[in-house]
């Protein structure tokens, strides 16, 4: 409600500046000429927002009889650049899951990193989930993603022993420092607690700090994990299903960033690609 309020005290003050007084007066032209002075201003995103915010405005004017014709009707908000996710080098990966070794406690940051991009699940799905849900003998995860929907993602032998180790080691001194709390959740706080998002966040930020990695979230190693798993060959219906996606065209952009990789590649290397 605040977003929409700004961008309407924007446009109103905008027709002000036009010389514009009454909504009858406003044209089509008007809103195209607004629209295309929030290029100057605002992110393609807020710019998008505003726009869709006076066409509502525009739409509810004509509804109260304020006016005849709706000037913002085929107005259309800008296309917003299409951001491709960063992956990270495999060597920098093992940079910061090392720097983990290092923390306080080094199994429990461990394991969250290497579950992270072990399987490609999203820091609300580690931090939910619960002991039963590790399978150590079929080496597969059952992960609760997003609208409860659950799906079993395969784990490495690596990441799996990480999580073993901080079971049997770290996992019961935390739960102790709760008297009287029993939790199925994997990760626990210093307080024996379950793991916040926040506190899940701080991990793998510090860690890269540590590894002087700057710009890492624990979505990176999502990132990560699928454009590796596609750079080594792996298609991108079965990439789909890891990642718990509903719908494969939001891993095909996984495949855009391979391809911009492999560009790179060809540019340095092929003597005619100049």
């Amino acid at each position: 409600m605040a977003a929409y309020r700004r961008d309407l005290e924007r446009y109103a003050q905008w027709i002000h500046q036009q010389g514009i007084t009454d909504l009858s007066l406003v044209t089509a032209n008007s809103v195209s000429d607004f629209a295309a002075s929030l290029a100057r201003d605002l992110s393609s995103s807020s710019a998008a927002r505003t726009i869709i915010s006076v066409r509502g405005f525009h739409k509810f004017a004509v509804a109260e009889g304020w006016e005849v014709d709706n000037p913002a009707v085929d107005i259309r908000p800008p296309s917003i650049p299409l951001r491709l996710p960063k992956a990270l080098p495999y060597d920098t990966v093992l940079s910061i899951i090392q720097a983990a070794t290092n923390s306080q406690f080094p199994y429990r940051d461990t394991a969250a990193i290497e579950l992270l991009y072990g399987t490609g699940i999203r820091i609300s799905e580690l931090i939910g989930l619960d002991l039963e849900d590790i399978e150590f003998d079929t080496e597969t995860i059952i992960v609760t993603g997003k609208g409860s929907k659950t799906r079993m993602v395969p784990i490495g032998s690596v990441a799996l022993s990480a999580v073993a180790r901080y079971t049997q080691n770290e996992r019961g001194a935390l739960l102790s420092k709760n008297k009287g709390l029993v939790t199925q959740r994997v990760f626990l706080n210093t307080r024996g607690k379950p793991l916040s998002r926040q506190s899940a966040w701080e991990i793998v930020v510090g860690a890269a700090k540590s590894a002087g990695v700057p710009g890492v979230s624990p979505h990176s190693f999502r990132h990560s994990y699928a454009t590796h798993l596609l750079e080594g060959g792996a298609d991108v219906r079965s990439v789909q299903e890891l990642l718990g996606h509903s719908s494969v065209t939001t891993t095909q952009i996984y495949t855009m960033v391979t391809v911009d990789t492999l560009r790179e590649v060809y540019s340095g290397a092929h003597p005619r690609a100049l």
